[in-house]
């Protein structure tokens, strides 16, 4: 599948391996991906396409607000990032 904006990505190589990310933008073979706490929207992680793998679409008011161009918070992102990681491991934290 095509990774666009506002998708949701985890992380197949480098020393974020496993992290769960949100897709800020898509640079031609790049993306800037961003997870509210190790990385800010402020300072996005760029990212080779082939290091990621899809993990989901987001539709949540955040995926608007991230295709529409408008501010979004890194509370924003931990949200939806935890949200979603409590549907796919509703037993575990992380």
């Amino acid at each position: 599948m095509e990774i666009a904006k506002s998708n949701i990505v985890r992380s197949d190589a480098g020393r974020d391996k496993g992290k769960l990310f949100v897709v800020l933008a898509v640079e031609g073979e790049y993306l800037l991906l961003a997870d509210g706490k190790s990385r800010k929207v402020e300072s996005p992680k760029r990212k080779k396409r082939r290091h990621v793998l899809f993990a989901a679409a987001d539709d949540t008011r955040l995926a608007e607000k991230i295709r529409g161009g408008e501010k979004i918070s890194n509370s924003e992102l931990r949200r939806t990032l935890a949200g979603y990681r409590e549907a796919i491991q509703p037993d575990q934290e992380g």
